[in-house]
């Protein structure tokens, strides 16, 4: 229905200039109360329990769920002990309580007198001797002159408050797609209503069903999920129809995947198979997959085509971190380099090289982390630039795809710089407001709603969004780096600093792409762009972020 009235038109263009100021002010809002308050959640370093020096009475708070134990200075619990080993052994607490674990030291860990072998439960009053040194475990309660810790009262931000302003900048980009180009459709509502249904259902299976105490991380999800798939409905709301089914099957794999990754000892058990799985996927991947824009990468089962390399993504993920005690015993990375090894010869077998780029970015965290050695990611860099040399001497095909990089302006009407010029032109007419959802030119060139989707927020939705969606995806990293000395293992820390860094990385390779900064690779931007195994696959990877939050099971044993 066309709004012919000069009058009417005016004051229509005019509200939804006011709500194109708006919807990104919310957001800014929204974006920023959720990680205050999840900044706010976390738990304060106080000490869990302590452990008394046996022989000199020295008391040593013990910090995290998981402690390592040595004559290192690394350590977390450092012995001054020239008889113990430089890491001699892990203190972790698991669901049923304190455990202690030798890490292949030379003289051995007892409890009470006794050899532990593999793990042994130690409970507060027992006494854990390593070397020439003895101690025993006690509650933070029972130090003398203990005083409990100070806390100030910190009110963290309305779960639901935060919802219904999410829910509010929906129905504003909502609003606009209904009334985009002087006509009105009520076609956009259909997603608009989806995503309602699917965002307040999750609320309250989480919160009132489950009993947890935070959605911070799901409400930011759903604000970039619900701008991805209303940007895209400006395209066409038939395109949104996959995008909808991939965003519930997201949220499917996030509940399941908390569920699972709750029981460490199940994760470990599993890691195996799941690192055996993503080969055979690689393996199906490259049997049965047909080449879509340069790329082997899609397999088509009937109606629907899958992206397998996203969810290995979550298998990569899975295989890289480990628990602390496991780090101690095993510090080589020999069995994770080989299942990464694979991974990037498989990808390069595909020709999908901003995913291989993604995968050695994460293998870079993870190793870093499982061995904090700046030495062991020092040669791992060089022989990956020595590999990339040889591949672009050898493998001519491979540089002409980036030949136009950093010369786009010289083929604005050829393949290698069209898109990139268009994208730079229409970003900058966007302005900082937009044109409004729906009103864009870009839409139209090829590739819009995925490898190109930077360059539509900042058209139709303006450039102020654009940095707030770019912002919060590197903010993710940062609140995954900041709470991993509070995870209850180091599987947490690992795994939720890789899935941040993944979805940090895959952001710069989008947006950088896009605007000419970095060669054009072909990647998604998370929860943004068109794709549907790639929305559910980063819903899979904020679940590991999402499990480093002590609040999320915490919860769940109060219920």
């Amino acid at each position: 229905m066309a709004l012919n009235n000069p009058v009417i038109q005016n004051i229509t263009d005019l509200i939804l200039y006011i709500f194109r100021i708006i919807v990104p002010l919310v957001s800014i809002i929204v974006i920023s109360k959720c990680f205050t308050s999840l900044k706010r959640g976390r738990r304060r370093e106080d000490p869990v329990v302590i452990l008394e020096d046996m022989v000199t009475h020295d008391v040593i708070p013990v910090l995290y769920w998981e402690n390592s134990m040595g004559r290192s200075k690394s350590c977390d619990i450092v012995l001054h002990d020239p008889t113990a080993s430089r890491d001699h052994a892990v203190l972790m607490r698991r669901e049923s309580g304190w455990i202690v674990t030798d890490t292949g030291s030379k003289a051995g860990t007892f409890v009470n007198g006794t050899r532990v072998k593999d793990r042994m439960q130690i409970l507060p009053g027992d006494s854990i001797a390593m070397g020439s040194t003895a101690l025993m475990l006690k509650r933070t309660s029972d130090a003398k002159n203990s005083k409990p810790p100070k806390r100030t009262i910190r009110h963290a931000a309305s779960p639901a408050g935060l919802l219904t302003a999410t829910t509010f900048v929906q129905l504003l980009l909502c609003i606009q797609a209904c009334l985009a180009g002087g006509k009105f459709s009520y076609l956009p509502a259909v997603p608009f209503g989806a995503i309602f249904a699917m965002e307040w259902m999750l609320y309250l299976y989480s919160m009132k069903g489950l009993g947890h105490v935070s959605f911070e991380l799901e409400t930011i999800a759903f604000l970039l999920s619900g701008i991805g798939i209303l940007l895209i409905s400006g395209t066409g709301v038939e395109n949104t129809y996959v995008q909808l089914g991939a965003l519930a099957g997201g949220i499917i794999l996030f509940c399941v995947m908390l569920w699972f990754l709750s029981d460490l000892d199940r994760v470990m058990r599993w890691r195996l198979a799941i690192g055996i799985f993503a080969i055979l996927l690689f393996v199906a991947n490259l049997l049965l997959a047909r080449e879509h824009n340069g790329a082997r990468n899609w397999i088509s089962l009937g109606p629907v085509s899958v992206q397998p390399s996203e969810f290995i993504k979550i298998a990569f993920v899975f295989v890289g971190a480990s628990t602390l005690d496991r780090l101690q015993t095993a510090k080589n990375l020999t069995g994770f380099i080989g299942f990464s090894a694979v991974c990037m010869g498989a990808l390069f077998l595909m020709r999908d090289f901003g995913t291989a780029c993604i995968f050695f970015i994460t293998f870079l965290i993870i190793a870093f982390m499982r061995s904090g050695s700046v030495r062991t990611i020092a040669l791992i860099c060089a022989v990956a630039a020595f590999g990339a040399f040889l591949i672009l001497k050898f493998k001519p095909y491979v540089a002409q795809r980036f030949a136009a990089w950093r010369h786009v302006w010289e083929h604005v009407n050829e393949s290698g710089g069209y898109q990139q010029t268009r994208v730079l032109s229409y970003s900058a007419s966007g302005g900082l407001f937009g044109l409004g959802l729906g009103d864009g030119w870009l839409k139209k060139v090829f590739a819009s709603t995925q490898d190109l989707v930077f360059g539509m927020i900042c058209e139709e939705l303006g450039i102020l969004l654009a940095v707030v969606i770019v912002l919060t995806l590197a903010l993710l990293m940062v609140y995954a780096r900041s709470d991993a000395t509070r995870t209850r293992s180091t599987f947490y820390s690992i795994s939720a600093c890789a899935a941040g860094g993944m979805l940090l990385f895959q952001t710069c390779l989008n947006v950088f792409g896009a605007t000419d900064v970095l060669p054009m690779t072909g990647v998604t931007l998370p929860f943004i762009s068109m794709g549907g195994s790639s929305m559910v696959a980063v819903w899979g990877l904020l679940a590991f972020i999402k499990a480093s939050d002590e609040r999320t099971y915490a919860a769940r044993r109060k219920s």
